[in-house]
């Protein structure tokens, strides 16, 4: 397994991944605009040319939000998602972040936990922020030496 930075060329796998784990997933395009930008952050985890998980993280000074996390189905609770943030948070405070924020579906229990893990803690509600089904997000805040 390799840790390593999202490329244009993974957006097909990355979008059957998205497709299978979101209601309403993101674009090909909307990746492709933000794996262009220059404050953005795309990381993956491959095993023999699969992605297995992906994030992203927007950084504006100090401070990122947390885009998506995704973990392909068939391989979550193996601690891939956890060995990505943690990747993501070291790497980002290694560019001068000092803040990550991230909202989570209020009923995605084992995000919540994982991010509680490592030190995120909950900050505020966004009502109605999901749809299909419409829920609220719960929001979380890091701040490093935490």
């Amino acid at each position: 397994m390799i840790l390593r930075e999202m490329l244009i060329e993974d957006l097909d796998q990355v979008m059957e991944i998205e497709e299978d784990l979101f209601h309403v997933p993101w674009t090909r395009e909307g990746y492709f605009t933000f794996l262009t930008k220059e404050n953005t952050m795309f990381l993956a985890v491959e095993e023999k040319g699969r992605i297995l998980a992906y994030c992203g993280l927007l950084m504006v000074l100090d401070e990122g939000d947390v885009t998506n996390v995704a973990v392909r189905r068939d391989r979550q609770k193996e601690g891939i998602g956890n060995f990505l943030m943690e990747s993501m948070i070291r790497l980002a405070e290694e560019q001068g972040v000092t803040v990550i924020h991230l909202e989570v579906r209020q009923s995605n229990d084992t995000a919540i936990r994982l991010y509680e893990r490592l030190g995120f803690v909950r900050d505020g509600i966004r009502r109605n922020y999901y749809e299909k089904p419409v829920e609220d997000a719960i929001l979380m805040t890091r701040r490093s030496g935490i």
